[in-house]
C-alpha cells in the first residue's frame, strides 16, 4: 500500500528541482559567494602558523635568562619583517606583485564587500579597520617568506601557499563563468568578469616563479656548499656608492649629448634607483586603473545595449545616445591616458626632487616646509601608498567625467550644428563669434600698444629693450583711463569667467598629482594631498641620503676593522653554544680575572646577609703576597744575565 505522504515529497522535490533549474544563477552565486567570503577567513590559520615558523627560523641578539631551561628554543621566535618601505631594494618587482595579488582583497576594502563581524552604524570604522587587519594577514606570508634570510623555508612555504591561492582563484573564476547568461543582466556581467582577473592570475604566477627560483637557488648552492655566498647588504647600494663618486670627480668637460628620447620622454639615471614603496604604488595603482577602467566599460556597454533594445526604431534619443555613447569612448580613451601618464610623472617627479634635496636645493618647496616636523613627515611616509593609489583612482574619475562634459558641449557646439545646418552655416555664427572675439583681443592690444608709443617716456639709452616705468602725457591718460574704464569692466566680467573656467580644468586635471599643489600661494597647507608628499620625500631624504649612508657605513666599517680580530667575551653571546658551555667559560674567565686583578675580590656581589668580609681581605692579601713572591723570583733569576 502507498504512504499517503509520498505524494507530498514527490510535490516537494518536484518543486525544489523546477525552481533550481529555473535559476540556476542563484544558487551557483551563493556557493560561488560562499566559497569567496569563507576563504579569506580560512586563510587566517595558516598565515598564523606560517608567520609562527618564519618567527622560529629567526635569531634574536637579545636572550632572556629563562630560556636557558631551553637550549633548542633559546634566542629563537624573532621578529619577522614583512615589508621594508623605507630603504630596502631588494625584491622590489616581487613586492610589487605580492601587492598585486592582494590587489583584489583591496579593491573589496574600498567597496566595502569585505564585514567580518556586524555592529552598529557608528562602529563601521572599527569594522573597516578591523577587515584591513583580516587581509593584511591573510597576504603576509607573500611577504615575509620573500623577506626572510632562509631562503629555503621561505621558498617552500610561500610555494605552497601561493599554489593554494592560485588553484582557488581557477576555481573561483570558473565558478563565476558558469553564471554567464547573456538573458539576465548579472549574467552578462559575469561574461565579461575573466577581464577583471588576469592581472590576480599574473602576479600570482609571478610569485610562485619567484618562490620556485629562491627554493631551487638555495638547494644549489647547500649542494654545492657555497659557504662564501652572502646576502645582499641592504645598507650598502652599489649605487649610492656610483652617485657618491661622481660627486667627487671633476665634471666633464663636454656633456654627452642625448637622444631624442632621453630629452623629450624619460631620461635614465644609473645612479638613482626607485624604492620598493614607489614601485608597488606605481603596480597597484595601474592595476587598479585596469579594475576600475575594465568594470567601467563593461557596465556602459551593457547599459547602453539594454537602452537600444527599449527603441524599436530610430528616434531623436537614439541620436543623442549615439552621440553620448562616442563620446564616452573617446573621452575614456583620453582619460587613460592621462592617467597612465600621470601615474609616470609622479615617478619622474618623485626622482627631480630627491636629487634636489640631495644636493641641498630646496627652494622649490613652500618656505613652511624647509625645516619639516618629525612627525608629520613620518605619518605621511605611512600614509602615501595607500592615498596615492586612492588619488589615482579618483583622478580618472573626475577627469573622466570632465572630459565627457566638454565632449558632449563640443558635440552640440560643432558636430550637431554642421550636421544639421551644413559646414559653410556653421562657420559663418563661427566667424560672427570668433569676429567679436578677436574685437576684443584686439582693443585689448591696443590699450598696449597706446601706453608704450604714447603713453611711456622714451628711453634712457639706446642700449635698452624698453622703456622706463613714466608716463608721459599724463592728462591724456587720465581721459584714456577714464574712457576705458567703463569698457574694461566687462572685460574683467569675462575674464573671470575664464579664469575660473581654467581653475577647475586644471585643478581636475591635477587630482591624480599630489606632488604639485592646487591651491595658491600661501594655502598649501589646506592641500592635504601636497603635504603628505612633502613629508614623505623629506623623510624619504632623511633617511636615505647616499653621502649619509656611505658615510656611516665607511664610519661603522672602520670600528670593526679597529676591533681585535678575536674577542674572547663574545663567545658568551653565541646562540649556537649550550648553557653548560657558556656557564663553564664564564667561571673559568672569573677566576682568570680575579687571578690577576685580586682588587676586585672586595667589589663583587655577595648574597651572604652579614658585612663581614675579613674572610675576602685573607684572601686578597694572600693572593697578594703570592704574586710579590713571583715578582722577587723573576727579578733573582735575571741577575746574572744582567751583571755579564
Amino acid at each position: 500500500m502507498d504512504d499517503p505522504r509520498t505524494g507530498y515529497y514527490q510535490d516537494v522535490e518536484s518543486n525544489y528541482h523546477s525552481l533550481s533549474h529555473a535559476d540556476p544563477m542563484a544558487s551557483m552565486a551563493t556557493r560561488c559567494d560562499l566559497n569567496n567570503e569563507v576563504f579569506l577567513h580560512a586563510c587566517l590559520l595558516p598565515s598564523l602558523c606560517i608567520i609562527a615558523l618564519l618567527s622560529f627560523f629567526e635569531r634574536r641578539q637579545k636572550i632572556f635568562s629563562f630560556e636557558d631551561r631551553f637550549p633548542y628554543l633559546r634566542g629563537r621566535f624573532g621578529v619577522v619583517v614583512p615589508l621594508d618601505f623605507t630603504g630596502s631594494l631588494r625584491n622590489r618587482w616581487s613586492y610589487a606583485f605580492a601587492i598585486g595579488a592582494a590587489a583584489p582583497q583591496m579593491i573589496s576594502l574600498f567597496s566595502g564587500e569585505i564585514v567580518p563581524i556586524k555592529v552598529p552604524k557608528w562602529l563601521i570604522t572599527l569594522v573597516y579597520l578591523l577587515a584591513a587587519f583580516e587581509v593584511a594577514l591573510a597576504n603576509l606570508p607573500f611577504f615575509t617568506c620573500l623577506s626572510t634570510t632562509h631562503r629555503a623555508v621561505g621558498g617552500a612555504v610561500g610555494l605552497l601557499y601561493t599554489l593554494v591561492w592560485l588553484i582557488v582563484a581557477v576555481w573561483k573564476a570558473r565558478c563565476v563563468h558558469e553564471l554567464c547568461d547573456e538573458s539576465h543582466f548579472l549574467g552578462n556581467v559575469m561574461c565579461y568578469q575573466w577581464l577583471t582577473w588576469w592581472p590576480h592570475f599574473l602576479c600570482l604566477g609571478f610569485l610562485l616563479l619567484q618562490f620556485g627560483s629562491m627554493l631551487a637557488k638555495d638547494v644549489h648552492n647547500r649542494l654545492k656548499k657555497d659557504a662564501t655566498q652572502v646576502e645582499e647588504d641592504e645598507v650598502v647600494q652599489s649605487h649610492q656608492y656610483r652617485y657618491v663618486q661622481t660627486l667627487l670627480r671633476r665634471p666633464p668637460i663636454r656633456s654627452l649629448e642625448k637622444s631624442w628620447f632621453q630629452r623629450n620622454v624619460y631620461d635614465w639615471d644609473p645612479y638613482f634607483k626607485f624604492p620598493n614603496r614607489m614601485i608597488a604604488t606605481t603596480i597597484i595603482s595601474l592595476i587598479g586603473l585596469y579594475l576600475l577602467i575594465s568594470s567601467e566599460q563593461v557596465l556602459t556597454s551593457l547599459v547602453i545595449r539594454f537602452i537600444n533594445s527599449l527603441f524599436q526604431r530610430p528616434s531623436i534619443w537614439t541620436e543623442h545616445l549615439d552621440y553620448a555613447t562616442n563620446t564616452w569612448y573617446v573621452t575614456t580613451a583620453l582619460a587613460v591616458l592621462s592617467s597612465a601618464a600621470h601615474v609616470g610623472h609622479v615617478l619622474v617627479c618623485y626622482r627631480k626632487h630627491i636629487k634636489r634635496l640631495w644636493a641641498g636645493k630646496r627652494s622649490f618647496l613652500p618656505e613652511k616646509y624647509h625645516t619639516a616636523n618629525p612627525a608629520v613627515s613620518v605619518a605621511a611616509f605611512l600614509r602615501y601608498p595607500g592615498c596615492q593609489i586612492a588619488f589615482t583612482l579618483w583622478g580618472y574619475v573626475m577627469v573622466h567625467l570632465a572630459l565627457f562634459v566638454f565632449g558632449m558641449v563640443f558635440v552640440h557646439l560643432v558636430v550637431i550644428p554642421i550636421r544639421k545646418q551644413g559646414f559653410f552655416t556653421w562657420l559663418i555664427d563661427v566667424t560672427i563669434f570668433l569676429a567679436n572675439f578677436f574685437i576684443v583681443l584686439a582693443l585689448l592690444k591696443l590699450q598696449v600698444l597706446l601706453v608704450r608709443f604714447f603713453f611711456l617716456q622714451d628711453k634712457l639709452s639706446p642700449q635698452d629693450k624698453q622703456k622706463p616705468l613714466a608716463l608721459n602725457h599724463r592728462k591724456a591718460f587720465h581721459n584714456f583711463n577714464y574712457f576705458f574704464f567703463f569698457y574694461n569692466v566687462i572685460l574683467g566680467l569675462g575674464s573671470c569667467v575664464l579664469r575660473l573656467m581654467s581653475s577647475v580644468f586644471v585643478s581636475l586635471l591635477l587630482v591624480s598629482r599630489i606632488h604639485r599643489t592646487i591651491m595658491p600661494k600661501g594655502f598649501e597647507l589646506l592641500d592635504k594631498g601636497y603635504r603628505m608628499w612633502i613629508g614623505m620625500i623629506m623623510a624619504d631624504h632623511y633617511h636615505n641620503n647616499p653621502v649619509m649612508v656611505c658615510f656611516c657605513h665607511l664610519l661603522l666599517k672602520r670600528t670593526v676593522e679597529r676591533q681585535p680580530a678575536i674577542n674572547v667575551y663574545s663567545r658568551l653571546n653565541n646562540a649556537s653554544a649550550s648553557p653548560l658551555d657558556v656557564r663553564v667559560r664564564a667561571r673559568w674567565l672569573l677566576l682568570y680575572t680575579l687571578l690577576r686583578n685580586p682588587q676586585l675580590i672586595l667589589l663583587r656581589k655577595r648574597k651572604k646577609l652579614n658585612n663581614d668580609n675579613q674572610g675576602q681581605l685573607a684572601v686578597v692579601w694572600a693572593t697578594m703576597q703570592m704574586q710579590q713572591v713571583d715578582a722577587a723570583a723573576v727579578v733573582k733569576s735575571t741577575e746574572p744575565s744582567l751583571l755579564v
